[in-house]
C-alpha cells in the first residue's frame, strides 16, 4: 500500500514539474520574441529618424556582446533580421500575434523562405499547433504543404480507409465545399435549425450533393446495448453502393467530431449495412475547417471519413427547381 501510495505521489509530482517547465518555456519563448521585435522596431526607427547604416549596427553588436557575453543573439546577422522581423509583421495584427508563440528558429525560417502573408500564417499557425520543430518546419515548407492544403481542398481518409477502386470513387461523391444558399438561412443557425431546413429542401439538397445520392432519414438512430444514438442525415449512395452517414456542425471542425462520427460508423456497419454493400462513409459538414488539423484528426480514424465546409447566402438558385417534384411531394414521400 505504501509502495503504491509512494508511486501515485511521485507520478502527481513529476507531472507538475513537467507542466511547470512547458509552462516556463512557453514564457521564455514569448519573451524572447518581444525582445527581439522591440530590438528591431528601435533598429527600423533609429535609421528612419537618424539614418543608422550598417556600421552603426555592427558596432551595437560588438557593444552588446562585450555587454553581455553569455548571449548568443546578438551578432550583426541577428540584429538586422530582427529589424526584418519587426518590419515585416508590424502592420499585420493577426500575425502579430502568432509569432509570439513561437521559438525564433522557426520564426527565422519562415520570415526568409514566406513571402506571402497567408502563407507564413498556414505555416506559424502549425507550428503553434504541432510544436513543429525547425527541421520539421523547414520539411513542410520543401513539402509545399501550403499549396497542397490549397489545391487539395477535399479534406478524407478514404485512400487509407477504403479499397482503390471505392477510395476513388467516394473521393469523386465528396465535395470540398457545399453550398447551401438555397435553404434561405444566415451565419449563426443553429445545428437542429440547419438540419430541419435541409429536410424541407430535400429535393434541393440531394440536388446540391450530386448524382447517387438516396435520402433514408433524418436523426437515424442507432442502438448499441441499451444506449441510443442518432445520425443527423443518412443517405445511400447507389454507385458507391454504401450507407453515407451526415453529421452537421454549425462551428468550426473540431478533431473530437472526427472520432464521434467514426463510431458512428463502426454501429452504422454492424448494424445497418447489409452483406454486399461496401463500407458506410461518412461526411462532416462544418462551417468552418482547417485543412492541416482535419489530416491529423483523420490519421487516427479507422472508418473512411470526409470533412468538407457550407456555405449560407440569401439567394435560392432557381435553375434547379425544374429537375424535382416539390419539397411537399417529397417530404410526403419520405413519411410514407
Amino acid at each position: 500500500m505504501i509502495n503504491k501510495a509512494y508511486k501515485g505521489t511521485l507520478e502527481l509530482i513529476k507531472h507538475e514539474i513537467q507542466s511547470a517547465r512547458f509552462h516556463v518555456v512557453k514564457t521564455i519563448t514569448k519573451e524572447h520574441i518581444e525582445l527581439y521585435w522591440k530590438i528591431g522596431k528601435i533598429i527600423l526607427e533609429k535609421q528612419k529618424e537618424d539614418g543608422w547604416g550598417k556600421s552603426v549596427v555592427e558596432k551595437i553588436s560588438n557593444d552588446l556582446q562585450n555587454d553581455f557575453p553569455e548571449s548568443n543573439g546578438y551578432s550583426a546577422r541577428n540584429l538586422w533580421d530582427m529589424r526584418r522581423f519587426y518590419s515585416r509583421y508590424s502592420t499585420n495584427e493577426k500575425l502579430r500575434q502568432l509569432v509570439a508563440e513561437i521559438p525564433w528558429g522557426q520564426n527565422l525560417l519562415i520570415l526568409t523562405k514566406i513571402k506571402d502573408d497567408k502563407e507564413a500564417e498556414f505555416y506559424l499557425n502549425a507550428t503553434k499547433r504541432y510544436g513543429w520543430s525547425r527541421n520539421v518546419l523547414l520539411n513542410q515548407i520543401k513539402a509545399e504543404a501550403y499549396k497542397r492544403a490549397l489545391s487539395e481542398n477535399k479534406t478524407h481518409n478514404f485512400q487509407t480507409a477504403l479499397p482503390e477502386y471505392l477510395s476513388e470513387q467516394a473521393e469523386e461523391a465528396l465535395k470540398s465545399e457545399y453550398n447551401l444558399e438555397f435553404l434561405g438561412l444566415k451565419e449563426g443557425v443553429k445545428e437542429r435549425e440547419l438540419e430541419n431546413k435541409m429536410i424541407e429542401k430535400i429535393r434541393d439538397v440531394i440536388m446540391e450533393f450530386g448524382a447517387g445520392f438516396a435520402f433514408l432519414g433524418n436523426q437515424f438512430k442507432l442502438k448499441l446495448g441499451d444506449k441510443e444514438y442518432f445520425i443527423d442525415l443518412l443517405f445511400y449512395h447507389r454507385k458507391l453502393q454504401c450507407l453515407v452517414a451526415v453529421e452537421l456542425k454549425v462551428g468550426e471542425f473540431k478533431p473530437e467530431y472526427a472520432g464521434k462520427l467514426n463510431f458512428y460508423l463502426e454501429i452504422l456497419d454492424n448494424t445497418e449495412k447489409i452483406e454486399n454493400e461496401n463500407p458506410s462513409i461518412g461526411i462532416l459538414l462544418c462551417a468552418e475547417k482547417d485543412t492541416l488539423e482535419v489530416e491529423y484528426a483523420l490519421r487516427t480514424t479507422n472508418k473512411p471519413i470526409g470533412v468538407a465546409e457550407y456555405q449560407l447566402t440569401k439567394n435560392l438558385p432557381k435553375k434547379y427547381k425544374k429537375y424535382f417534384p416539390d419539397d411537399k411531394m417529397i417530404i410526403k414521400k419520405l413519411k410514407e
